[in-house]
């Protein structure tokens, strides 16, 4: 008998890249205003602080829209739901650019989050649901998606910004409405699921502990991963947008590259739990070097590029370890995930800004204390080693089943949808 050749994960229907493209201009937002944050805290006259809000407001709107995200889409279906994301993310980043105050920016940013999040937590299920090469080659995909749209975020929000400030904003709003007619035109139909989601649910799955534990190191490793990408801007010593933007396009090159092509051959290689254990490990001394040398530019420079090697492994492991433990299904798990773990992405840019203003002008602090937050998340992952270890080998995790769920699966007229049956 001969093994079934593996598939690319590159080999995919219109649809599939439809999506994924879209998936690149909802991640260079991340990344886009990076080269730009000093720019906007000199002409709009704002503090760090002020400035980092950007980052807060979209990632702490995204992480509570993602509560509601599953009810959403399981009464739109899929395509209707990106569609709605899209829409938004258009609507809100050109105004984002048409205002003309920091607190106008950052109002428009949390727009902006509510349609990212509709379309991120879709777009991952409908990757999933219609790749081909199985669930292992969508999630290199997705992530493949992620790590270029980070690294050409920056590379375009610097040269747009070296232009004017506005540029950024609009040039999302263009490529995004790009994205926006690729979904209407080339990804099918999608049937209403037979189950509609209910609005608790992604808080509800916390009680899994798998789930709950895996979402708190998403938590602690994305406190250390926005410290790193919201507030390293001012200390690089560079005033020019363009700059800024290569320096963070070496970083985001990194995060692709290490996303789909190390991370496979580390967590075939040593596991799971072993490899985000190095990893977290080594992001944090990264993050602590930052911490002390604070004060010399080229330090920071290069600690921030290296900084892509190991994000780009824990962003894949990661995400692979939620959806592969979780006891739900995985729109529920990917909902409650991205809620846990977007919370400490939006903090954590404001916490740096106002420990640098109240006390620590040099920025040493707010870099220990990610560092700190990232090796407390390998401790974290310790507590799910035997999970981890499982689904390495292969043995699939069974989405349990509650009392409502249990009616509908044995009374087929209750409109219910079979899931499994909980282990």
């Amino acid at each position: 008998m001969h093994d079934a050749p593996v598939q690319s994960p590159f080999r995919q229907p219109r649809a599939v890249w439809a999506v994924a493209f879209a998936c690149v201009v909802s991640f260079m937002g991340i990344g886009l205003v990076d080269p730009i944050l000093k720019s906007l805290a000199g002409q709009l006259h704002a503090t760090p602080t002020q400035v980092e809000l950007l980052f807060t407001s979209y990632l702490v709107i995204t992480a509570v829209a993602m509560l509601v995200t599953g009810w959403v889409s399981s009464r739109l279906g899929a395509k209707k739901t990106l569609i709605t994301g899209l829409i938004l993310i258009v609507a809100f980043a050109a105004l984002a650019g048409s205002s003309g105050s920091i607190g106008g920016i950052v109002g428009f940013r949390a727009g902006w989050g509510l349609g990212n999040a509709l379309f991120i937590a879709t777009s991952l299920a409908a990757i999933v649901a219609s790749a081909s090469g199985g669930f292992a080659g969508a999630i290199i995909l997705y992530e493949t998606a992620l790590g270029v749209g980070i690294a050409l975020g920056p590379v375009i929000g610097g040269v747009l910004g070296s232009i004017s400030w506005r540029g950024p904003f609009y040039g999302v709003s263009v490529l995004m409405a790009i994205a926006l007619l690729a979904i209407l035109f080339l990804l099918p139909k999608t049937a209403t699921p037979a189950r509609k989601q209910r609005l608790g649910e992604p808080l509800a799955a916390l009680k899994h502990r798998s789930l709950a534990t895996t979402s708190v190191v998403g938590l602690l490793y994305n406190w250390g991963f926005f410290t790193l990408l919201g507030y390293s801007p001012f200390l690089m010593g560079i005033d020019s947008p363009i700059l800024l933007g290569v320096v963070f396009c070496g970083w985001g090159v990194l995060v692709a590259v290490f996303s789909v092509f190390v991370a496979p051959r580390l967590q075939r290689t040593l596991g799971t739990a072993r490899t985000l254990y190095g990893n977290f490990t080594l992001m944090a001394i990264d993050l602590a070097v930052i911490g002390i040398w604070s004060t010399v530019p080229a330090v920071v420079i290069t600690c921030v590029i290296i900084a892509g090697a190991f994000i780009g492994v824990n962003n894949t492991l990661v995400t692979t370890a939620v959806m592969s433990i979780a006891p739900v299904e995985r729109p529920v798990a990917s909902a409650t995930y991205g809620f846990v773990r977007f919370i400490g992405g939006g903090l954590a840019p404001f916490v740096a800004g106002q420990i640098v203003e109240a006390i620590d002008p040099q920025a040493h602090l707010p870099f220990l204390i990610g560092a700190g937050a990232v090796l407390v998340a390998a401790i974290v992952l310790s507590t799910v080693r035997k999970a981890l270890a499982a689904a390495d080998n292969g043995e699939t995790v069974q989405p349990v089943l509650d009392q409502l769920d249990e009616i509908e699966q044995r009374n087929p007229v209750v409109g219910g949808l079979a899931v499994g049956n909980a282990d």
